[in-house]
């Protein structure tokens, strides 16, 4: 058994991540999110964002998308995202699989 939020408040800092686990091709992550903005960035796989406790404030594709405890977003694969100011909590991401991000460009 994992405790989320504990493996979250272990993380040296806001923002970096620890995998929990694999499932299947999936990797299941956990992070600690703070109030700042984020850069904006695509990946070649849809991901899973998960808000265990706090709140997620994105921009998908140019519109704002609040995500909050208890509640999932899932970004299409290429979709230009960032995290907005006002995020915090803790963070469970699903990826499909590790791909390079890539900042400023979509496919």
């Amino acid at each position: 058994m994992i405790d989320v939020r504990q493996a979250a408040g272990s993380l040296p800092r806001a923002w970096s991540s620890r995998s929990l686990g694999r499932v299947g091709a999936a990797d299941v992550k956990v992070l600690r999110m703070n109030e700042l903005p984020g850069e904006e960035e695509a990946h070649d796989a849809a991901e899973v964002l998960f808000v265990v406790d706090g709140r997620l404030e994105l921009t998908v594709g140019g519109t704002a998308v609040s995500v909050r405890r208890g509640e999932m977003y899932v970004v299409p694969a290429g979709a230009l995202h960032a995290v907005r100011a006002g995020s915090h909590g803790t963070l469970m991401i699903v990826e499909a699989r590790r791909g390079e991000a890539r900042r400023g460009e979509a496919r």
